[in-house]
């Protein structure tokens, strides 16, 4: 019975495991979504807007949570005067997290995040 239960912990803890994996690229898969998003509103090359999803990416790593994000595209958004609220960029951030996460799931072509 021991080992039933220890087996049982393993497949639980694993499963957590991938739970926080797919978390962690469906947030990175929105961030990457939010600068392009951002980035066509800016209208920015496709070199400056590669440059500028990994700046939204990085972004993140900061501090856990969006806080982070949402003061990097804040204080982008100030910047080039473009005129979206933050209300605004946190309702585009939950909208794409929902697609984000469905592309994880899926699956999305390898070196994409």
């Amino acid at each position: 019975m021991s080992d039933a239960f220890k087996d049982r912990e393993r497949g639980e803890e694993l499963r957590y495991e991938m739970g926080q994996e797919l978390q962690f690229k469906a947030e990175a898969r929105r961030n990457r979504l939010l600068g392009e998003w951002l980035a066509h509103k800016f209208g920015l090359t496709t070199d400056e807007t590669e440059a500028y999803v990994k700046a939204v990416i990085a972004s993140d790593l900061d501090e856990p949570g969006i806080e982070d994000v949402i003061r990097k595209v804040m204080k982008d958004i100030e910047d080039r005067g473009a005129g979206i609220s933050e209300a605004e960029v946190r309702s585009e951030m939950d909208r794409l997290f929902a697609i984000a996460a469905e592309q994880v799931k899926e699956g999305f072509k390898p070196g994409t995040v």
